[in-house]
């Protein structure tokens, strides 16, 4: 089993959602938040819906640090660049971020079925401009519903898309999501590829609004 997997945005609602399949699959989680209270208020509830599972709530930093391998990045864009500057003395060469931010319009005002371009090509490869040298980004977890992660009565049966330059660190990703049960990632391409895997979100949004539901995505013709 993994160790600690910190996952920072972790009081939102896909952060939360993913905390509470990694814990009821036994993955030891720390839930980060610009707030260490916010945070460890996250946990508590975490820990009332999956009895017996290990979460914990620290500030941003100390979750980082707490972080084994793998840190999921799951805040909104606007929040994307301050949160990782503010970890630039944490980060350590060894570990994995997992970006699932998506650079949707909201952030500028505008349409959550709207995008907004990023002079990097894509909210991952911002990330990786953001991070420390050594810090490998890998995206993920674009299609999946906050909603449905959350609820643990909720079937899943999807999958995900895993972008990033090292097959290595995606084949970590991998290791570690294949736990929740119903989820399937898959291998997606470079990190080049986020840019559209990351539109996947706001198209998904606007199915979702238009027939009042919690949809995702299936790749076919796979073993």
């Amino acid at each position: 089993m993994p160790g600690p997997v910190a996952i920072l945005g972790g009081t939102g609602q896909l952060g939360y959602g993913l905390a509470l399949r990694l814990a009821r699959a036994g993955v030891p989680v720390v839930i980060g938040s610009r707030d260490a209270g916010r945070a460890q208020e996250a946990a508590d509830r975490a820990l009332q819906a999956v009895p017996g599972g290990d979460v914990r709530g620290l500030a941003n930093a100390e979750a980082t640090a707490a972080a084994e391998r793998v840190v999921v990045l799951a805040v909104p864009f606007a929040s994307q660049a301050p949160t990782l500057k503010g970890l630039a003395e944490v980060l350590r060469e060894d570990q994995i971020l997992l970006d699932a931010t998506v650079p949707l319009a909201p952030a500028v005002g505008g349409k959550p079925t709207q995008l907004i371009g990023v002079w990097q090509g894509s909210a991952a490869q911002q990330a990786q401009s953001l991070v420390p040298k050594g810090v490998r980004v890998v995206s993920g977890l674009h299609t999946l519903s906050a909603d449905s992660l959350a609820d643990l009565d909720h079937a899943l049966d999807q999958d995900t898309l895993i972008c990033g330059d090292r097959k290595a660190d995606k084949e970590v990703v991998i290791e570690l999501l294949s736990v929740i049960d119903g989820l399937r990632a898959i291998d997606g391409g470079r990190l080049e590829q986020s840019r559209i895997a990351e539109s996947l979100t706001a198209l998904l949004i606007g199915v979702n609004i238009r027939n009042k539901t919690h949809a995702g995505i299936r790749i076919t013709g796979l073993e």
